[in-house]
C-alpha cells in the first residue's frame, strides 16, 4: 500500500513535502494566475502544460538514477544537498521574521508581474505569457521534485514522497480555481520556515547515517533534531531582531 503504517520518519517526510510544495505551487499559480488574466489564458496553460512534460521529462531521466547508488552514498549526498537548501530557506525565513528582509508578498508580486506583462505588445501568438507562465512553473516545480527525488529516494518512500507532492499541487490548484487569484492569504513565511528546519533536520539525519551514525531512537532522532532545530531558528530570530532594534544583548 502507498501509506502503509506511518511512522515518525513517514510522518515528517509527508509534512515536508507537502509544505513545500504548497509553498512553491502558490508561487507558481501567482504568476500563471497574473499571465492568464492579462495576456490570455491559453498561452498560459500552454506554458505551463510544456513545463510540466519537461519535469516528467526530468523525473524519469533521473529518478532511476538514483535509485541505483548505495544507500549510505546517497544518504551522504542527498542530506549535504539538503542542508544546503534547507539553510537557505532557513536564512530568508530569519532574516524576514525579524525584519531585515521584507516578506515574501504574493500580492506585490502578482502586481508586478500584470504590471510587466500589461506594458509588453501582444502578438497572435503570444510568446511573452507563454514564456512567463513556462518558467515560472518549471522553477517552481524543480525545486518540488528535486525535494522529492532527495527525500523520497533517501527514506526508500519515493512513491509516498510523489504522491504527497501530486495531492499538495491538485490541491493548491483547485483553490486557486475556486478563488481565481492568487492565494495570498497563505502564511507563506511561517510554511517556509518549517519546510527550512525539515529540511535541514532531514539533512543532519541522513549525513549522520551516511557517514556511519547510530541515532538514538533511529527514525525518532528526526523529532528531536527537529525540535532542536525549531529552537534554535526562534533564538535566532529573537536575537536578530534585538540586534535590529539596538537592544543590548
Amino acid at each position: 500500500m502507498i501509506l502503509g503504517t506511518i511512522t515518525t520518519s513517514s510522518s515528517v517526510l509527508i509534512l515536508a513535502v507537502f509544505l513545500a510544495t504548497a509553498v512553491e505551487m502558490v508561487e507558481a499559480l501567482t504568476i500563471v494566475v497574473a499571465v492568464g488574466h492579462t495576456r490570455g489564458w491559453r498561452s498560459a496553460f500552454e506554458g505551463v502544460g510544456l513545463a510540466l512534460l519537461a519535469l516528467t521529462a526530468l523525473v524519469g531521466a533521473f529518478g532511476p538514477a538514483l535509485l541505483r547508488i548505495p544507500i549510505n552514498n546517497l544518504r551522504l549526498i542527498v542530506g549535504s544537498v539538503l542542508l544546503i537548501f534547507g539553510l537557505q530557506w532557513l536564512r530568508k525565513a530569519i532574516l524576514r521574521s525579524s525584519g531585515f528582509k521584507a516578506k515574501h508578498d504574493e500580492d506585490a508580486i502578482f502586481a508586478e508581474t500584470v504590471a510587466a506583462l500589461s506594458q509588453a505588445g501582444r502578438t497572435q501568438r503570444d510568446s511573452l505569457a507563454f514564456v512567463t507562465a513556462f518558467k515560472g512553473v518549471f522553477l517552481e516545480g524543480l525545486e518540488v521534485v528535486i525535494t522529492v527525488l532527495t527525500l523520497g529516494s533517501s527514506a526508500h518512500q519515493l512513491v509516498l514522497a510523489s504522491w504527497v507532492a501530486v495531492a499538495t499541487t491538485l490541491l493548491v490548484t483547485i483553490v486557486g480555481v475556486l478563488v481565481a487569484r492568487q492565494l495570498s492569504s497563505v502564511p507563506e513565511n511561517a510554511m517556509k520556515m518549517t519546510v527550512g528546519v525539515l529540511l535541514v533536520s532531514y539533512g543532519t539525519f541522513w549525513c549522520g547515517e551516511g557517514l556511519g551514525i547510530h541515532w538514538l531512537g533511529a527514525d525518532a532522532a528526526l523529532a528531536m533534531l527537529a525540535g532542536t532545530y525549531f529552537v534554535g531558528t526562534w533564538i535566532l530570530i529573537v536575537i536578530a531582531k534585538n540586534v535590529r532594534l539596538g537592544v543590548p544583548q
